[in-house]
């Protein structure tokens, strides 16, 4: 089980800032993105534009192989425009 948070604007279309999601031990970060967006399937209209922290750690989503570990935290980043 890792901690998943969602910031900005994933955090309006997952509808909650965090939860504990059970994914694989190892998994690639597109992986882990597709088990995320089954759960929550309006995040899917972000993809191309999101990255993850993983313990963090700036994380594109691809072919990047994640072994994680219980408890840890996933941050859903989308861009944050500034101002």
């Amino acid at each position: 089980q890792v901690s998943v948070l969602y910031f900005a604007r994933s955090a309006e279309l997952a509808g909650l800032r965090c939860e504990t999601l059970r994914v694989p031990r190892q998994v690639t970060s597109l992986q882990l993105w597709e088990e995320i967006v089954r759960v929550h399937p309006r995040l899917a209209v972000i993809r191309d534009q999101v990255v993850f922290a993983v313990r963090q750690e700036y994380v594109l989503i691809g072919d990047q192989l994640l072994v994680l570990q219980p408890g840890d935290e996933v941050a859903i980043i989308p861009p944050i425009s500034g101002g």
